[in-house]
């Protein structure tokens, strides 16, 4: 009889134990005023706010035991949750964003600096040395660097052509100076365009500034046009909702706790990175080509030093102007006797000065620039914030558990594991869509990847690939690389009115052909290069997509 009747009072023991951790009407319903002071903290009304715990049948969303919570604030706090989230991942890509475009105007500010200031150097120095071999030119030479500005910034217009048809129309006015006293008509001066390949009047100058400009230009514009893609991507990811089966799993996240009556548990660490895991999951799949882009910054970058880099060159460029009109100077009787073994004796100009030697200008020697070490100090910067910055898709997750959700230091029986109290058992989920088939905490549809982001891993790949072509030397046409031609103040590389512009370049007074205008360019590079500056159609980007999102995650 004794031991029946120990048994009975442990047993009762048992019952009240259960009774009060589940919050049974038997036992004493628990205050619901620490709920009060934080619930009335958030700016939402406190009447219809419970003094105690009661039945929580009506939950949608928390577990449905006795809890503080009524239909209305379990509302509240689920919207407050997704504004909470949708505001952290704001932060994070703003300031992503700001990165990206400070150093976007750091090295646009820089080459812009260079092909300034070599500029400059030529007003300064050309009136004086050439005379009338300058000022009677100024505007050609002033609208070539027009037209580099134009190319750095990513119109559309193919430097090649532009350097051999600035030659073209230089080489015609300037033998029409040089010789005053001769009449040159239209078709002597085709003949002289014709022979231009082979007399090389402007001596190496031409082709060492084609050979040079094309690989440091492209590579200055290729890398900023990276950052400026870079920027454009984080701008139009972080404006993807969030899907309703997020905003539940991060209501239970953060204030389902509250709801239950034990507001200072913490969310589990492990519990919390599989709700965001599975939240972003569309932005983890950017991480792929999202590392290939920068990997490929930081390689073309490589090209910003040497002979042909960024910074000797763009700073240079009136110094091989200086050597061509030099060369052309001091060719210029044998240049003549050549041009009148091949194209015939001009005619004399009955108002022209006479056949007595006349100089126009001087001899110009010019010394390249040496390296100020500031693009060595931006690179290295950029380098090391590119480097920070290639995991930030994937770490996402966790960044935001530690920064926001203020997770508990450790998985133990403290932790809040979205039922209750205890420790949270689960695996963590891998990154990424089709990793979250058994995310426990989120139901994602894997076989329906998220259009935005997938355009996104698109404007990447092809960014990467033009990065790739720029590190060979290639000219590249950037005019696709914006999926939506606009772009932003810190992420597109040329402004819309620049970048839509078609640049003219049929000027009336030449008749120079591509091959003939510069040296050292076949008839068939010349239609190589051409057929390069063509704009790419949107087509194929569209077409990828569509498959992209039929593949769903399975495209990696």
């Amino acid at each position: 009889m004794e031991l029946r009747a120990a048994g009975w009072w442990l047993l009762c023991a048992a019952a009240a134990l259960v009774a009060f951790a589940r919050g049974d009407p038997a036992s004493k319903s628990r205050s619901c005023s620490e709920v009060r002071q934080i619930y009335g903290a958030k700016g939402f009304s406190l009447s219809e706010l419970p003094q105690a715990e009661i039945s929580g049948e009506h939950l949608r969303i928390c577990p449905q035991g006795y809890t503080c919570c009524t239909s209305a604030m379990e509302e509240n706090l689920a919207n407050r949750s997704r504004a909470e989230l949708e505001s952290a991942l704001r932060d994070h890509s703003r300031a992503l964003q700001a990165v990206l475009a400070a150093q976007l105007r750091s090295f646009d500010d820089y080459f812009q600096q260079l092909l300034n200031g070599s500029e400059r150097a030529l007003q300064d120095t050309f009136p004086g040395a050439f005379g009338e071999l300058y000022t009677q030119n100024a505007r050609a030479v002033r609208d070539l660097y027009s037209e580099l500005r134009l190319y750095y910034r990513g119109a559309n217009l193919h430097l090649e052509e532009t350097l051999a048809e600035f030659w073209a129309r230089l080489l015609e006015r300037l033998f029409r100076q040089l010789h005053p006293q001769l009449l040159l008509p239209d078709d002597y001066l085709d003949c002289l365009g014709k022979q231009a390949e082979a007399l090389r009047p402007f001596g190496e100058a031409p082709r060492e500034l084609r050979l040079r400009a094309t690989r440091a230009f492209v590579a200055a514009r290729s890398f900023t046009q990276g950052l400026g893609v870079a920027g454009d991507v984080v701008r139009k990811v972080a404006q993807v909702p969030l899907g309703p089966e997020c905003s539940r799993a991060v209501m239970k996240l953060a204030y389902c706790a509250h709801c239950l009556g034990v507001p200072g548990a913490r969310p589990c660490p492990d519990y919390c990175r599989n709700v965001l895991k599975g939240c972003l999951a569309n932005q983890a799949d950017l991480d792929a080509e999202w590392r290939n882009l920068l990997d490929s910054m930081v390689l073309i970058t490589d090209k910003f030093w040497g002979p042909a880099g960024a910074e000797r060159v763009i700073g240079s460029v009136h110094v091989w102007l200086a050597e061509a009109i030099d060369a052309l100077q001091d060719n210029r009787d044998t240049l003549m006797a050549k041009v009148i073994q091949g194209c015939g004796n001009p005619k004399v100009n009955p108002q022209g000065p006479g056949l007595e030697e006349k100089r126009h200008g001087g001899k110009l020697v010019l010394q390249e620039k040496p390296a100020t070490g500031t693009l060595e100090r931006l690179v290295s910067e950029a380098k090391a914030q590119l480097r920070d910055i290639q995991d930030f898709w994937v770490s996402l997750p966790g960044t935001l558990c530690n920064e926001k959700m203020a997770t508990s230091p450790a998985s133990d029986e403290r932790c809040w594991n979205g039922m209750a109290k205890g420790r949270y058992l689960p695996e963590v989920m891998g990154d990424g869509l089709a990793s979250q088939i058994n995310n426990p905490e989120v139901e994602v549809d894997i076989t329906k990847p998220d259009m935005t982001v997938r355009q996104q891993i698109m404007q990447l790949k092809v960014m990467t690939n033009r990065l790739r072509g720029a590190y060979g030397g290639n000219d590249v046409d950037f005019q696709d690389a914006s999926d939506d031609g606009s772009g932003s103040g810190s992420g597109d590389g040329c402004p819309d009115d620049l970048c839509s512009r078609q640049v003219s370049r049929k000027n009336p007074s030449s008749r120079t052909t591509l091959t003939h205008a510069l040296p050292g360019l076949s008839e068939q590079e010349g239609q190589k290069t051409s057929a390069a500056s063509c704009p790419r159609s949107h087509a194929l980007l569209l077409l990828l997509t569509l498959v992209l999102t039929v593949a769903g995650p399975r495209w990696r």
